[in-house]
């Protein structure tokens, strides 16, 4: 008798185990980077669309493609920038073009804003050292979505044009954030998707081609800011 209870006790763990692996498996298989092999979209202008790869990657979730990003062919950046604090990515100039997103269906971005579906370029941006945004991310590097239609030129722009540009894709005050974070520390293919549980973040990691000092980066798809 006491054999058979220890082997049902033995089953029940086994079954326990494998159901929890199932889960996390699915948990972990729930969004997907693979390459696309697709040009920069015509809604972008002609000198964007030639600053760009002309392939992309496309991120899939659960009800299907969630967006599409074609990253600059060479982005212009310092290959041996000093560190700074809070900032992870110091080779880029804030407000030079790093990619181009393509939006099937509405989202919200770091900021929980309602971002409307088309293409819009990705522009690097510091979140000011201020005071004002403590506790929105551990880092201040974050790329600033702006409709493809008002933002023409592949060349480094000011920050206040890339706010500007941005608060056309929010229709607000506020630019449209989209957050860029420490890549995961071991290797594997890229692009990749990986999880964070804070936020419930999903971010989608590639190999950035910044002239000079190509960089593995890592941007925010899905998930807010923990004060937004």
């Amino acid at each position: 008798m006491e054999a058979f209870r220890t082997r049902q006790w033995l089953y029940a763990f086994l079954l326990s185990h494998s159901l929890l692996l199932a889960a996390g498996s699915a948990f972990a298989q729930s969004y997907k980077a693979e390459p696309l092999n697709e040009a920069p979209p015509n809604e972008l202008a002609a000198a964007v669309r030639t600053a760009l790869s002309s392939t992309g990657i496309r991120v899939t979730g659960p009800s299907g493609p969630l967006c599409d990003i074609w990253l600059g062919k060479a982005v212009p950046g310092k290959a041996n920038a000093p560190q700074t604090l809070g900032v992870v990515y110091p080779q880029l100039a804030q407000g030079t073009l790093v990619s181009a997103i393509r939006l099937p269906t509405a989202v919200k971005d770091y900021r929980k804003q309602l971002i409307k579906p088309g293409v819009y370029t990705l522009r690097y941006a510091l979140l000011p050292d201020n005071g004002n945004h403590m506790g929105v991310a551990p880092q201040r590097d974050f790329l600033l979505a702006s409709p493809a239609t008002d933002d023409q030129d592949a060349a480094t722009v000011t920050i206040d044009q890339t706010l500007a540009l941005s608060r056309k894709a929010t229709g607000s005050n506020h630019p449209s954030v989209w957050s860029l974070g420490p890549p995961e520390d071991h290797p594997k293919s890229l692009p990749s998707v990986f999880h964070l549980d804070e936020g419930d973040q999903w971010l989608v990691e590639f190999q950035l081609p910044l002239a000079g000092s190509p960089t593995t980066v890592a941007l925010v798809v899905i998930g807010s800011a923990p004060e937004a």
